[in-house]
């Protein structure tokens, strides 16, 4: 086995003034408009979508752009042996192949040619087509990684046409004003790619704005997609989802056609790349109904594979399946029913349906034999292997090792892909293709052999800033040095791979739906894993320093991934610049042992452990969320709940109390975050008996400063009517009527609570209170995130945008002068049943509402109780003579205090996210 891997590394590691005469000859000017035809295709950078199952390289851009193409491409020869013929025939010859090639995903290769497209054209004076070339190359030149010489030939296509006259005569040449446009698409995906949304946005408002004087339909609803994406990534939710509901119709209102289908599939794509899962779906489904009836084979295999990944990310795993079959039987393309197949084999892996995973290994490697070179089939090798990989460790967990592909078979598949990516010179299929034989090495324990070739990847992937790839095997070497007891350069290893995760902020959305999505399983370990590295065996202050950094950059990682956005900004402070009385403490749940971090003002860092596995630590925070409904044992939920406080407080018990301490705020991990911390009990009393507390996603979202007291005034929103299934809520009448007995308060009730009429409320008054009291949910999903206005449910992006609304300018751009909302309350809402890090959906709105203070309920409570603890808190807070923290305590106390609340299950789930001055 071993000889045989070694054998197989060595062989991987071998390795013009006359212009207008020309342009305007028929010839000529057909050349231009079939390389202009618009294919609307979210593969534009790698060629081809690879199959969304692995997550061993991103999804391509759903930036759309116009795709080299044309329907034939003539003959693919050697240079050298081009026949011959009249000299802008071989031109367009040197184009045609060019477009063969990267359709083929060779990029490299379209690069040489299309260059050598382009000096002839320049040296016949061409300037259109030479245009029209260097823009080709730019998009190869982005799928190769190579940004600056991307951005070097765009420049130079943009020069060339401000060059071909005024702008008058610009505007009078169809040709000339559709290259622009091309160009100006290929511009925004630059500019999105390099984190600058509002530039990108501009190119291509402005390339909309040249396809709608052409009257080109197609080009115009491209551009309004990339537009979508756009404002998704600046946060404007509300304008992304109407531009592409404008999309949608005007695309059904066109007569059925290869080109609807191909736009509503694309639709559909980017519906699902910004979370919209259910309409994704809805616009694929009519992409299909259409595919079925004009009998189009290849728009009905490509659709049917939209679908399956769709209904993949919704968990429906057998519907998945479906589709993908469907998929594979009725692809014309080889590329597509690769897909189809590796798609089916990596869900059948996942799902551990092993007779179905079996037989598909024979149907892939016959697939695989059939493809040319290309980025596509180097893919298809990469993702077939890590399936193969992961099926040979479930079988062989079974005793079933024998009846799949051994490890010397998976070895043999990534020699062959990083032969075919050396020999097309495509760094990032390179990358991939080596570091994933790499972690083969490291699975059958050669680890020097791993660790070099880890290496060799990774220099790759950071010769083309690749971050994505780059984090990867950044990852790998620290496991890799990790098992080999090098610790201190596993720690720099995994801090790297933090870096590049934290670097990605701005390129969540352009990586892919795929890689968000993959976060709890691909990305939230590299952090975990770094923490339990740093805090082993005695960590230096130093250590705990960057443990608790590592930590809060988690936090911050799973809210940007819950929203599939990058777009927090972060202030990182220390605990004693906020409050010199407030102690932080940060558990985190690693697989062998809970860690705790304290920090107090003015003192070292210090931590604890408690030795016991993942399973046990989670499968008692599940016992005392249920514990604390009131049909359990009171006996029975004491006890978790002293266990809990004997992990997370009874170690710091003497250093709180020595410090004096009057507030404690917690940066929770995963199931923590569905407790509420109050609730803790020390044998004798609750914790919130003794000390205020807060929660925050962590201090480098903190804003702290405290709120001008003189200045309090409430916005009161409401529901206590039945609304949409939901159940009436009698009781928010009389807790908006007691809000306003104690400052000053506008009512917004039933019927006048609609979702336009609070944004309208915001935008024309600064409330630094915003209270709602109705119905609403907390979840993982986004989508599943609402608060219930009269006539909607609002999810937890629009609710964002109306929220924010006052502070927005063009583009979404925050006025600065504009104040923030002060302390935003949620008191009817809760988390999720059953879902595990619901509590994150009540950290996202906390910090995208542009609030400093969240205060919201982690379950629904009876209203009589709720009234009261809201009128004792705003009371309480109304006086100016504590913080909103004390208010909450001080509530929280005096309901506990009566027989028929003393319960934790009536005063426990209110809790306070962010500054608590």
């Amino acid at each position: 086995m071993k000889g045989m891997l070694t054998q197989l590394i060595s062989r991987c590691r071998s390795r013009g003034n006359h212009w207008q005469s020309r342009i305007f000859t028929r010839r000529g000017y057909r050349l231009l408009l079939r390389g202009l035809a618009f294919v609307m295709a979210l593969g534009f950078v790698t060629g081809v979508i690879p199959a969304i199952a692995s997550v061993l390289h991103p999804l391509p851009s759903p930036v759309l752009t116009f795709t080299p193409v044309k329907e034939n491409f003539g003959s693919r020869l050697p240079l050298s042996q081009l026949p011959a013929q009249p000299v802008e025939e071989q031109w367009e010859t040197l184009l045609n192949q060019g477009r063969e090639l990267f359709q083929g995903g060779r990029f490299a290769e379209a690069v040489r040619v299309w260059n050598r497209a382009t000096e002839e054209y320049q040296q016949g004076g061409d300037r259109l087509n030479q245009a029209l070339c260097l823009n080709y190359l730019t998009l190869a030149y982005q799928a190769l990684g190579e940004w600056n010489r991307a951005e070097a030939s765009l420049q130079e296509s943009l020069s060339l046409l401000d060059s071909l006259g005024t702008p008058a005569h610009r505007s009078g040449n169809p040709v000339a004003q559709r290259i622009r446009a091309q160009a100006l698409n290929s511009k925004g995906s630059l500019q999105l790619a390099r984190g600058e949304p509002e530039s990108a946005l501009d190119s291509w408002k402005q390339a909309e704005s040249l396809y709608q004087a052409q009257g080109d339909l197609t080009g115009v609803l491209g551009s309004q997609i990339n537009q979508a994406q756009g404002m998704q990534t600046l946060g404007l939710y509300r304008r992304s989802r109407q531009l592409l509901e404008q999309v949608k119709q005007q695309l059904l209102s066109q007569p059925d056609s290869n080109l609807k289908i191909t736009g509503l599939q694309n639709l559909g794509n980017a519906l699902q790349v910004v979370g919209d899962l259910p309409e994704a779906q809805r616009v694929l489904s009519q992409s299909l109904a259409i595919a079925r009836n004009l009998r189009s084979p290849g728009a009905l295999s490509t659709t049917l594979l939209s679908l399956g990944n769709t209904a993949r990310a919704l968990e429906d795993s057998d519907q998945a399946l479906t589709y993908y079959r469907e998929a594979a039987a009725t692809a014309t393309a080889p590329m597509t029913k690769l897909d189809a197949l590796l798609n089916q084999l990596s869900l059948s892996v996942e799902t551990q349906q092993w007779e179905t995973a079996r037989s598909l290994l024979n149907p892939i490697t016959e697939q695989l034999a059939t493809l040319p070179p290309s980025r596509s089939g180097v893919y298809g090798r990469v993702n077939f292997a890590f399936s193969a990989l992961k099926m040979l460790e479930g079988l062989s967990a079974n005793g079933e090792g024998n009846s799949t592909l051994s490890a010397p078979e998976i070895a043999q598949i990534l020699a062959t892909a990083v032969q075919e990516a050396n020999a097309l010179q495509d760094p990032r299929s390179q990358s991939y293709a080596i570091g994933e034989l790499g972690h083969l090495y490291k699975r059958t324990g050669q680890f020097s052999d791993a660790q070099k070739l880890t290496q060799q990847a990774l220099a790759i992937a950071i010769s083309i800033n690749a971050k994505e790839i780059a984090a990867r095997w950044q990852w790998q070497l620290g496991r890799i040095l990790t098992q080999t007891g090098e610790t201190q350069s596993a720690i720099a290893a995994y801090s790297e791979a933090v870096r590049s995760l934290s670097l990605l902020r701005q390129d969540l959305v352009a990586i892919g739906q795929e890689v968000q999505f993959s976060f709890q399983e691909r990305g939230e370990p590299i952090y975990r894993e770094l923490i339990s590295l740093l805090l082993s065996s005695n960590p230096t202050q130093d250590h705990l320093k960057q443990a608790r950094e590592t930590l809060e950059a988690l936090q911050l990682a799973e809210l940007e991934n819950f929203f599939r956005q990058a777009c927090l900004d972060i202030q990182p402070v220390q605990i004693d610049q906020v409050d010199a009385k407030a102690a932080a403490i940060y558990p985190i749940i690693l697989p062998d042992r809970l860690e705790v971090i304290l920090s107090i003002p003015g003192q070292p860092l210090r931590h604890y452990a408690t030795e016991l596995p993942q399973s046990e630590v989670e499968r008692t925070l599940e016992r005392l969320l249920a514990a604390l409904n009131p049909f359990f044992s009171d006996q029975e939920r004491l006890r978790l709940s002293e266990q809990v406080y004997d992990w997370l407080i009874r170690p710091a018990e003497a250093s709180l109390a020595e410090a004096q301490m009057q507030t404690l705020v917690f940066v929770l991990d995963g199931l923590l975050r569905n407790l509420p911390m109050a609730a803790l009990y020390d044998g004798e009393r609750y914790l919130v008996e003794r000390y205020n507390i807060a929660l925050t996603p962590g201090l480098q979202l903190l804003a702290p400063q405290a709120i001008a007291q003189n200045q309090l005034r409430a916005l009161t929103v409401g529901l206590t009517e039945a609304r949409q299934g939901f159940s009436a809520l009698p009781g928010v009448a009389r807790e908006l009527d007691e809000i306003s007995s104690h400052l000053p308060a506008q009512m917004i009730l039933n019927q006048e609570f609609t979702a336009d009429a609070l944004k309208e409320e915001i935008q024309k008054s600064s409330f630094p209170v915003v209270h709602l009291a109705t119905h609403g949910q907390f979840s993982s999903n986004p989508e599943n995130t609402f608060i219930l206005t009269y006539d909607q449910k609002v999810n937890v992006n629009q609710l964002q945008e109306i929220l924010r609304s006052r502070e927005t300018g063009r583009w979404g751009v925050t006025q600065s002068e504009i104040p923030p909302i002060e302390l935003l309350v949620f008191s009817a809402c809760q988390t999720a049943t059953g879902d595990k890090r619901a509590a994150l959906g009540l950290a996202g709105v906390a910090v995208r509402s542009g609030a400093r203070s969240t205060l919201a309920t982690l379950w629904s409570v009876k209203d009589e109780s709720t009234s009261q603890l809201m009128a004792d808190f705003y009371r309480e807070f109304s006086l100016g003579q504590m913080n909103k923290a004390e208010a909450l305590r001080r509530a929280q106390v005096a309901l506990l205090q009566q027989p028929q609340y003393q319960h934790p299950f009536y005063w426990a789930p209110f809790i306070l996210v962010g500054n608590w001055l």
